[in-house]
């Protein structure tokens, strides 16, 4: 978990580019899933900050 929080540290693209994919799938099974009314509501704000965040993170070094 340390190494993690120093790679996001430095900038590096791929453990940025891993939380925004992450992101991304999180809110798509939050808007999929068919029980909870404010997991459906909050899918497309975290679905389009992980799309966001993967954009930027892209221009980062590797």
């Amino acid at each position: 978990m340390r190494a993690l929080v120093q790679d996001l540290a430095r900038l590096r693209r791929g453990p940025w580019e891993m939380l925004a994919t992450v992101l991304i799938a999180l809110g798509v099974v939050m808007l999929m899933q068919p029980v909870s009314l404010w997991l459906y509501t909050h899918s497309f704000v975290v679905t389009l900050v992980g799309t966001v965040m993967f954009i930027i993170v892209s221009h980062f070094p590797e």
